[in-house]
């Protein structure tokens, strides 16, 4: 019975940081899907600046609108999931969890209401993710690594332990005490960053298939 309470408490966290993970999937959407259909101006976040290596700071990848529209994806998914799932608490209904089940009026990003509260946490989660998928990037394109037509970068964890790490980071920082930062999920979590490198390759192929990425990786 512990061993499926444990696997439950991984399909929580997968469940509850969803949306955030799910930011990735937005940038995408919104940093090349979107500009290439309607010739909206895609704005790099380098502004195409190497570093004093010679190499790109970031790349043609990572563009304010991927960021920005990726961090909207997160947030929008995450008033679904709290809408959906509004008053399912940790204890009683695991796996699918109420985000905001531990979250009241006191909570410093309750600004307005429930809804507003759900629409901050997950754009600033989303924003995390981003925030750390850059830092792989940068770091990527230090060592000389970067994507070449279908040839992969190579560099699996670069990829996909960052933004991983950003988003449990920034949730532990800025959301003590919520729903999905309980204790409990504490190894839970480390499993699921262990997990990332094949979630975030799954993901990649959907994109890359349904027209997103230029590469499945």
């Amino acid at each position: 019975m512990e061993v499926v309470e444990f696997f439950i408490n991984v399909l929580t966290v997968l469940i509850l940081y969803g949306p955030a993970y799910l930011a990735n999937t937005g940038a995408m959407l919104f940093g090349k899907w979107i500009p290439d259909v309607t010739g909206i101006r895609k704005i790099t976040i380098d502004q195409g600046r190497n570093w004093h290596d010679g190499h790109r700071i970031l790349g043609d990848g990572k563009s304010w609108n991927g960021l920005l529209g990726g961090s909207f994806v997160s947030a929008l998914l995450m008033l679904i999931s709290h809408t959906i799932w509004e008053g399912r608490t940790f204890e009683k209904s695991k796996p699918f969890v109420d985000p905001l089940a531990m979250a009241n009026e006191t909570d410093w990003f309750w600004l307005t209401n429930d809804s507003f509260a759900a629409l901050i946490l997950g754009f600033l989660l989303g924003l995390a993710c981003l925030i750390g998928d850059s830092a792989g990037s940068f770091f990527k394109r230090r060592r000389g690594l970067k994507r070449e037509g279908d040839i992969s970068s190579k560099a699996p964890i670069l990829d996909t332990i960052p933004f991983a790490i950003s988003i449990f980071l920034f949730a532990f920082i800025l959301f003590p005490n919520q729903t999905f930062t309980q204790e409990e999920l504490v190894l839970p979590i480390i499993i699921l960053l262990v997990l990332t490198p094949i979630i975030h390759r799954l993901t990649n192929i959907l994109g890359y298939r349904l027209g997103l990425k230029d590469v499945p990786y």
